[in-house]
This record gives C-alpha cells, structure tokens and sequence, in this order.
C-alpha cells in the first residue's frame, strides 16, 4: 500500500511570482557589493585572465601567468564570457558573477521540473479516498516541485557554495540537469533523450573531469537494468551519449593538447589531476564525509531517508530508484577520493532535495509542526543575534559583544548604511509576516514544512549580505594590501617574482594592477614574498628568492589575519 493519503488542498501551488522573488532573495545578496575573497578569488582571477588575455590563456586556464589546468574550462569559460560581455556595464566582478547567477538557475530549474515529471507518474500518486477529493496528477507534480525546490534552497551546503565563482557550483547544476534528462529518458527513451545525455556528461566532464561523468552514466545503466528497460536499446542510445560527451570534451581536448598553450600541456595536468581523485575508500574520507554531511544536507537528508523508508514496499519507482541510485553512486565516488573538499558534496542536494520532497507527504503532522517550531525559535534567535552585532559593531554596546567584533577585524571602523539597513529590516518584516501566517493560518499545504526553514535561511544570509557586508570586505578580501603594494611599485609598474598562491595573486592583478612573472624565464627587479609571521629567517623560505640581492621595501598583511605576511623587495644587484 503507498504511504501517501493527501487531499487536494494539500496540493495548491506557490503562486509563481512567490517562487521568482524568493531565487532573487535568495542569490543577489552575495553578489552585489561584494568584494573578491579568498575563497573564489583564484577563479575569478582565472575567468579575468582569459577575457583580457589571448587564446592561449582560454586553452590553458591560469591566474596571470601561473597555471591552474588542474579541474577544467568550462566554469571559467563561462565567466570569461559574461566579463566580455557585461564587465563594460557591469565591471568585471559583477560580470563573472552573471554566470553564476545562471549557473543557479539552471540547477533550480532542473530540481523542479526533475520533480515534476516525477510527481506526476502513476507510481507516485497518493492513494485514492474513498470519497473522491485526491488531488490530479499536474497538481500533486507541481506541489511536490515546489517542496523540492524550497528544499534545495534551504540547504546549507548550496547556501555557503552558490553565491562563488567556482567549477564545483556549475557541477552540481550540471548534475542536476542530468537527473531531469535522465527522467524524461527514462519516461521517454530515444535518441534525442541520449543525445541531451550526453550534452550534460560532455560539459560535467569539461567542468570537473571525467570521474563524475563515468560514475554517473554506470549509475543510469544500472537503474536501466532495474526498472526492466531493454539492455539492447540502453546501450545503444547510452553509447551515444557517450559519443556525444567525447566530442564535446575534444572540443578542449584536441586544441589544447595540440598547440600546447605556452610550450605547456594542460591536458596532462588536468588527466594527472582526474587520477589523482581516485583511491580506495579510507577511515578519513569517511569521517570527513559524515562530519561535514550533516550540516551540508541540511534539512534534505532526514526527509530524504523518511522517503526510502516509507516508499520501502514499493518497487520499481523511479522516483526512489533513480534518485538513491546517483547519491549512492557519488557518495562512493567522494569516499574514494584521497582529499575530500567540501564542495565536491553539492553533486548530491539535486538527488537528496527530491527524494526529500516524496518522504514529506508521508510524514506525520506532529512531526511537521516539531520542524517548523524548531525553524521558527533557532533562526529567528540567529536574526537577533545578527542584529544585536551589528548594533555592537556600530555603536560600541554591549561592550562585550563589541570587543568581540573588533578582535575578530582589528581596525575596522563601521559605518551606518542606509540601503543595507533598509533591505535588511524589510527582510526581517517579511520573516515575521511569514511566521504568523504560517502559525495563524495552520496552511495544510505540502510545502508548509519547509517554507520557514527556507524562508529563515534566506534571511539569515541577507542580514549577513547586508548589515555585516563592510565587515567581511574588510577581513575577506585582499584590496587594502593590493592597494599598499601598488603604492611601493615604481612609476610605470614592474615585473614581479612571487611565491604566492593563486587567491593572492588574482586579488594583487586585479586590485593593485600588478605585473608577475609570466610563463618565460624573465628577468624581474622586484619579489613579493607570502610566508608567515611566525617565520624568523628565511630559512624555509625557496632557494629562488633567497639572497642578499633583494632589499625590502614594504611588509604588510590583513588586519583580520594574523598569521599571514606578505613582504616586498627590490632587486639591488
């Protein structure tokens, strides 16, 4: 018997308008008046490259003038696009950030209609009452939709990932859309089906290597075989997909490898890398994966374990089987990486948000209510919280709370902003509008269960965007060094040694307009050196940039790091 028995008030839709302000909510803070920070400056750098470099610098991704060929184009591609395209009207930081603002519909679009197509299949129907008064497939597909895609926005994982320039956050969207084409494939199989297959398996493959496009293909094969599919024409069409995936790869492939970009070969690197992602599953791998999991999937991963318990009589869905199978089938692949990193974990909130949205219906009312009263009091305690060290921040009270934001950005001094107060105070209106209309009206809804965790997360991140916005510039972002730097460079600039990473690097090129040593043997007057404060000689310092030639000219770091140095010298010899 299904586990399902739903009215059809249940299953009135979001009104549209409601769905598109929430994406806008939920990806501009983030992206506007935010500076480059350390943890996407690297890609940023690699996209600013290539739109203000030569086709060499499109074939061999790089932060001006040191190689970074190690995931792959296609995300950088993307960015160098829209900075070509809007960084005149935009600027380039704003524009490379259009891309990503692509990039998040695309992901969110292919959840909802992933769900959809899959809500609206006989198998997933809920049982018919007695009196009539069940709600018609379109309907229960649409709610459903709905529920995962808020789903999928109120987790954390997708929260701290979506907002950043980076080739993981364009492969969890491609991921996405794979799991849709997989559906309509399955619902539907044909050549045309295959072929978009394997347009998503070509451009995962040109984001991240080809690790994940093989895992997942196997995958898709599998359930094939499950769901009683014939093996002759799966191969087939799965084969061209595979074709279809080759060619789009060799489109970066052949021109790369075949005029080896300054004398260098990116393809091998990027092959070295893919090889580098695989290893036998170990103790570290699993308590990394565990430890970070269970915030990252956060509130998907109980919904979406309720749905393989409570649809367990069943067999054959597809709504279950697909799903589970790509989430088993990455989890194995991330276990088995030597170097886990967090967000090679967005591959699995596509698959988790929807088998979440098919384990709500099932759940009891009791249950429910715990979520949303849990929902209500943490976030609306972390809102408060927000505000009060905001408040800390710019008047001095309470004095404990102040001390505290001073130590964490020494000399940062806060001022009022009018706009940032005002979208803030609007969204946190909006929160308690949303909270007495859920507990006043007591909505019988599907989605109600998750409106408010998604609701609260979006506001905790636009109080974040906004009221603590200067604050995070301030310790994030390497501008004020850049700009120091720039100030010690002799008229009409100079070519630079450096040994910093590729974060630093873009930041400097960007911001301080400086000039390092490229991909040749040249010969540079000035050095910039990254090491740390706790560094006493020069000890461990590369054997290139040590020397009595080199005279210092400048020292500096961020104020919020206090470990970090950076130091300036001029050749004198």
């Amino acid at each position: 018997m299904k586990p399902v028995r739903l009215a059809a008030a249940a299953t009135l839709a979001l009104p549209r308008w409601a769905i598109f302000g929430l994406g806008l909510l939920y990806i501009l803070p983030g992206l506007i008046g935010r500076d480059l920070w350390k943890d996407d400056a690297a890609s940023f750098g690699i996209m600013w490259t290539m739109a203000h470099g030569s086709v060499s610098d499109w074939l061999l991704p790089n932060v001006a003038g040191l190689p970074l060929a190690d995931e792959g184009p296609l995300a950088f591609w993307l960015g160098a696009i829209c900075i070509k395209l809007f960084g005149w009207l935009l600027g380039d930081v704003m524009a490379a950030r259009v891309s990503t603002i692509g990039i998040f519909v695309l992901g969110a679009l292919s959840v909802w209609y992933t769900a959809f197509h899959l809500g609206r299949r006989p198998d997933a129907q809920p049982l018919r009452l007695a009196f009539g008064g069940q709600p018609e497939p379109d309907d229960y597909g649409r709610t459903l939709a709905d529920t995962a895609l808020l789903i999928y926005l109120g987790c954390l994982g997708l929260l701290l990932n979506s907002h950043e320039t980076l080739a993981v956050t364009l492969q969890g969207s491609l991921l996405a859309f794979f799991l849709y084409r997989s559906v309509r494939y399955v619902e539907a199989p044909s050549l045309g089906n295959a072929g978009l297959i394997g347009l998503a398996l070509g451009a995962l493959t040109l984001t991240r290597g080809w690790l994940p496009p093989c895992t997942l293909a196997l995958a898709l094969f599998l359930c094939t075989r499950f769901l009683d599919l014939p093996a002759a024409r799966t191969l087939r069409d799965l084969g061209c997909a595979a074709l279809v995936a080759l060619l789009i790869a060799l489109l970066w492939i052949v021109p790369a490898a075949t005029l080896r970009p300054y004398g260098l070969s990116p393809v091998d690197s990027w092959m070295a890398w893919n090889v580098s992602q695989i290893g036998l599953p170990s103790l570290h791998s699993l308590k990394a994966f565990f430890k970070v999991g269970i915030w990252f999937f956060w509130p998907a991963w109980p919904f979406a374990i309720w749905a393989i318990y409570a649809w367990r009589r069943q067999r054959r869905l597809l709504h279950i089987v697909l799903p589970l199978s790509f989430a088993g089938a990455l989890t194995l692949l991330i276990l088995c990486d030597p170097a886990p990193e967090s967000g090679d974990l967005l591959k699995l909130l596509p698959p988790l948000a929807i088998m979440a949205a098919f384990g709500l219906p099932a759940m009891k009312r009791g249950t429910i209510n715990a979520i949303d009263w849990f929902s209500v009091m943490v976030l609306t305690m972390i809102a408060c919280g927000l505000w009060l060290w905001w408040w800390a921040t710019l008047t001095g009270w309470p004095a404990q709370l102040a001390k505290n934001a001073a130590r964490q950005s020494p000399g940062f001094d806060a001022e009022f902003g009018v706009i940032a107060f005002l979208v803030a105070a609007a969204a946190t209106i909006g929160w308690f509008v949303l909270v007495h209309w859920r507990i006043s009206r007591q909505p019988a809804v599907l989605w109600r269960a998750v409106v408010l965790s998604s609701g609260g997360l979006i506001l905790f991140w636009i109080l974040l965007m906004t009221l603590l916005l200067p604050q995070f510039n301030y310790s994030k972002s390497y501008n004020h060094v850049a700009q120091q730097i720039a100030a010690k460079l002799p008229e009409g600039g100079a070519c630079i040694l450096t040994n910093v990473g590729p974060a630093q690097r873009a930041s400097f090129a960007f911001y301080g307009g400086l000039t390092f040593a490229g991909f040749g043997a040249e010969q540079c007057n000035l050095l910039l050196l990254q090491d740390s404060m706790d560094l006493r000689d020069d000890g461990e310092i590369a054997q290139a940039f040590r020397g009595k030639q080199w005279a210092l000219l400048w020292e500096g770091r961020r104020p919020s790091d206090p470990d970090e140095r950076f130091r300036l010298y001029r050749r004198v010899k």
